[in-house]
């Protein structure tokens, strides 16, 4: 009982986990405002408007920052931490979703021409995200972070 009552009472914890939560609701509700189709998938999944990866981790460096202060080892690592998750959210993932568009298309057109392909799933494209998809899960996870330090 005593780790969970520790875990309820660690904010930067929280801060981090609230970052995320509230990221993956609000891409679930724009992705239903624009698309008018509502997809479960979005609650958990990678891609989209903010980004939940950047909301998560600039929650962990923003409330480590005001718990430790920025000059100590604990806000560097996460810092920088977030900055290669970020880094990576916009690079690498971003360019792995738009491979799997293009495979994606082609299997289509393979199968539209009558090839006997044993494709059970699509790949998942929305695994990146925008330069405007990060910085909006960054000051989503920064506000978050420093809302529940206060």
């Amino acid at each position: 009982m005593n780790f969970l009552m520790s875990l309820f009472e660690n904010k930067i914890l929280i801060s981090s986990a609230t970052g995320w939560v509230i990221a993956q609701v609000l891409k679930t509700l724009i992705y239903t405002i624009f698309n008018k189709q509502f997809l479960p998938e979005r609650l958990v999944g990678g891609g989209g408007m903010p980004s939940s990866h950047s909301a998560t981790v600039c929650a962990l460096a923003t409330a480590t920052g005001i718990q430790y202060g920025i000059s100590g080892f604990e806000f560097a690592v996460t810092a920088i931490f977030a900055l290669v998750v970020m880094y990576d959210a916009i690079g690498v993932r971003q360019e792995a979703g738009k491979q799997a568009k293009v495979l994606n298309d082609m299997i289509d057109i393979f199968l539209h021409m009558g090839k006997d392909m044993d494709i059970e799933k699509q790949l998942k494209e929305f695994i990146g995200h925008t330069p405007l998809q990060v910085a909006a899960g960054a000051i989503l996870g920064i506000l978050t972070a420093y809302f529940i330090m206060l």
